[in-house]
């Protein structure tokens, strides 16, 4: 996927800029740091805006429409950050969709100055994200994993994204070496006491910002398509009320963990409610409204990315 196919273009970022300093009253200052970028640069947004007529009485370009769902969104799910990209339209594949805008966000927190611990969930929509970012030199934060990195056949996980991201971004890299659902607690336990392991974990516990993809528990889960559950296992959690998982764990429709099979067996590092960090939610499509809906009821997220036909429905039960 091109960059003009999904991330902000320059007359996106002016679009948003504009939107930011004229309608929400934001100084330039307040403007570089919401974007990412210089006070400059901030600047130069805001003038190109007026310069390209997309400031008149109200935002004449598409990108306003997705302001307005983020405000909204955020207000809802009380977030802490939220961006709305432009749907591709019916059929589309809704991480393309995402992927850029995903990508630009972790960009602008890898290009900060100051050392974070940035932790990464897996699955196909943070992939996307990863393919679309930038290369870039981050030598100065440390990026772990929050999910096992070994499938049941014991290769590596095909949407494990930490060895991706190393390919692109110079910094200290750390995955989980643990399966990403074990056959048995005793096993999970047994991995778990590893003295490497230990040190993974507590790193992604500490972790300032994280990026998660949301699955669904529909018969179409991720976990169910990669092979880490089994139909049986599935339409057992189905019974029980499983709506979503976040990182390998199953949680119910009020974004409740639940004490059952799989949840005993997850080998990452489970995303709890209520953080104080960031952790944002990076999904899209019809058949994740439930799943994504329910994380955010749960505050196991407390920042999303996604699209205009998803934040719709998200915004209209």
């Amino acid at each position: 996927m091109s960059r003009a196919d999904g991330e902000p273009s320059l007359m996106d970022e002016a679009a948003r800029a504009g939107w930011l300093y004229y309608v929400g009253g934001l100084t330039q200052d307040q403007i570089a740091a919401e974007l990412g970028v210089s006070r400059q640069r901030a600047q130069r947004l805001v003038s190109r805006a007026m310069s390209e007529g997309l400031i008149r009485v109200r935002l004449d370009h598409k990108i306003g429409a997705c302001l307005h769902q983020e405000a909204e969104l955020a207000k809802r799910y009380k977030l802490r950050h939220c961006r709305v990209a432009p749907s591709l339209g019916a059929g589309a594949d809704a991480n393309r969709s995402i992927a850029a805008t995903a990508a630009a966000v972790l960009e602008s927190f890898l290009r900060k100055p100051e050392p974070l611990i940035i932790a990464l969930g897996t699955g196909r929509a943070l992939r996307s994200m990863v393919d679309e970012l930038e290369p870039l030199e981050a030598e100065q934060h440390r990026i772990v994993s929050l999910i096992g990195n070994i499938a049941p056949d014991g290769s590596a996980s095909y949407f494990d994204v930490i060895m991706r991201i190393a390919d692109k971004v110079r910094a200290p890299h750390y995955p989980m070496p643990v399966p990403v659902i074990s056959d048995t607690p005793e096993e999970r336990a047994m991995f778990h006491n590893l003295r490497a392991v230990q040190n993974v974990f507590e790193l992604a516990r500490a972790a300032d910002i994280s990026f998660v993809g949301v699955g669904q528990m529909s018969d179409d889960a991720p976990l169910l398509k990669d092979g880490f559950v089994t139909l049986e296992e599935l339409r057992d959690m189905q019974r029980l009320g499983a709506a979503g998982e976040v990182a390998g764990w199953v949680y119910d429709s009020n974004g409740r963990y639940m004490d059952f099979g799989i949840n005993k067996r997850t080998g990452g590092v489970r995303v709890e409610p209520d953080r104080d960090a960031m952790v944002i939610g990076i999904a899209a499509g019809s058949a994740k409204v439930g799943a994504i809906r329910a994380a955010l009821s749960g505050n196991i997220l407390n920042g999303l990315i996604t699209d205009e036909a998803t934040a719709e429905a998200l915004l209209h039960d």
